[in-house]
């Protein structure tokens, strides 16, 4: 459905191609990378082709000698927690990243969600900069054209992490992540998400857009 990525590492990086089933016609097609369109959290998946197939299998390209980035968060940082020193394996790089992760985010085992519910923004490199003078501690990455801005911390800084409205909220240790504690109602969770979007407009100008797809 999307270029998945996390911790400097994204799905596009070792895609070759993959198989997809028309709904329409039931035939079977063949996409490139490029045909894909993979862009951040996006595809023709989602965009142009949205619900026209059904992808049956992928194939990646892998490098049969380890390219590891553990610049990227708290990797490093984590490796060390875990008492792995020296040079890392990928397994070693893939349990920090599963360690950070379950450290952020609430199991939907345990407590219904659906990870993160709203892109990180990307805005110009003035928008960044006059922000950036109102709010000293505004995280930004260089991206092509502009700056990428957590959206976690937009929320957080709006109010909204851990706050809970009955039944859903936001969760209290990741605001980019809406929850259902139990009896919310699909419409609940989407009214939630407009007023979140709402209020970073308002305070920051800049616009939020959920990474779910919303039926």
């Amino acid at each position: 459905m999307q270029n998945i990525g996390a911790y400097g590492a994204e799905l596009k990086d070792t895609f070759e191609q993959l198989e997809a089933l028309e709904v329409h016609t039931g035939q079977l097609r063949t996409f490139s990378r490029e045909e894909c369109g993979f862009g951040y959290r996006e595809s023709v998946f989602k965009g142009p082709l949205k619900n026209q197939y059904i992808v049956t299998s992928v194939v990646l390209r892998l490098h049969r000698q380890a390219r590891l980035n553990v610049s990227y968060g708290a990797i490093q940082t984590t490796l060390e927690d875990l008492g792995i020193g020296g040079e890392p394996t990928p397994r070693d790089v893939s349990e920090a990243v599963m360690h950070i992760r379950r450290s952020k985010l609430p199991d939907p085992a345990q407590i219904g969600n659906a990870g993160s519910f709203f892109k990180n923004p990307e805005i110009s490199q003035q928008k960044f900069d006059e922000l950036k003078a109102r709010y000293a501690d505004l995280p930004g990455y260089p991206v092509p054209g502009g700056v990428k801005v957590p959206a976690a911390w937009l929320i957080e800084q709006c109010g909204w992490k851990g706050q809970r409205r009955g039944a859903h909220g936001v969760h209290d240790r990741q605001a980019l992540v809406l929850v259902n504690h139990g009896g919310a109602q699909g419409s609940d969770i989407r009214d939630l998400a407009q007023e979140i979007i709402a209020s970073v407009r308002e305070k920051f100008g800049i616009e939020l857009h959920p990474e779910v797809n919303i039926l």
